[in-house]
């Protein structure tokens, strides 16, 4: 039933709150993000205990240091058996390269799988406005396009960044690269703090690999519905 494309974020603080939810979805969801909030709030055991549901968990703590702190930082996260982890790529190609060519040696040396490693391009709350006067003279979209390139160089498996860049990224990066998007509100949804959205389907036709969908989800009367009617617009498009 569940679609693997489909990441369901856990944007609660509390961990009877997540138990409730993921029970409530069942087998209709198998991917979910962990994000600050909840991490920070509970720490590494709802990690553990997604995975003991036969979850995937993306966790997204946008790790953005010096090198060997980041690389360190990923290397430590990787032990609670995550799926997918992220840095910042605004942290530069150093940093990126850093992380991923020693996480992949740590998981080696442990024998364990290495989770996939994925940098945020440019959040998908600001808009034009906002990144000028962070003092960008360059488009949003030609920095995502310019941050993914850079992620792929450095040897990471994909992308954060919105559905207006994901046609972009996947002519500049191939079509083995990942590209997991925020911001995906369904018809008739509340925009709340995004700023660069799409509708699950036009995420999907215009080149993302997984969408990250929150309060669609778990603020809707019948969370399991909700799920199931994004998943059916999903199914569409293959």
């Amino acid at each position: 039933m569940a679609d693997e494309r489909l990441i369901a974020a856990l944007d609660v603080h509390k961990m009877e709150d997540v138990e409730r939810l993921v029970k409530t979805l069942g087998d209709s969801v198998s991917y979910y993000k962990v994000g600050m909030e909840l991490f920070y709030s509970v720490g590494a055991q709802v990690v553990t205990w997604l995975k003991e549901q036969g979850k995937d968990v993306f966790l997204d703590l946008k790790l953005h240091d010096i090198p060997n702190t980041a690389a360190g930082g990923i290397c430590s996260l990787m032990r609670l058996g995550a799926t997918m982890l992220n840095v910042h790529a605004s942290g530069g190609y150093t940093m990126m390269k850093t992380t991923v060519d020693r996480m992949h040696a740590e998981a080696e040396k442990m024998g364990i799988e290495c989770p996939k490693l994925i940098a945020v391009t440019v959040l998908t709350s600001i808009n034009q406005e906002d990144w000028e006067g962070l003092g960008q003279a360059i488009q949003i979209k030609s920095a995502v396009v310019r941050y993914a390139k850079l992620a792929k160089k450095a040897g990471l498996d994909g992308v954060v960044a919105s559905a207006q860049e994901a046609a972009l990224i996947r002519e500049a990066c191939g079509d083995d690269f990942l590209i997991v998007t925020p911001g995906i509100r369904p018809a008739g949804s509340d925009v709340n703090d995004q700023s660069r959205i799409a509708t699950p389907a036009n995420a999907l036709k215009d080149g993302s690999t997984h969408l990250v969908i929150g309060r669609p989800i778990y603020a809707a009367a019948d969370p399991k519905a909700a799920a199931l009617k994004i998943i059916e617009e999903m199914e569409n498009v293959r």
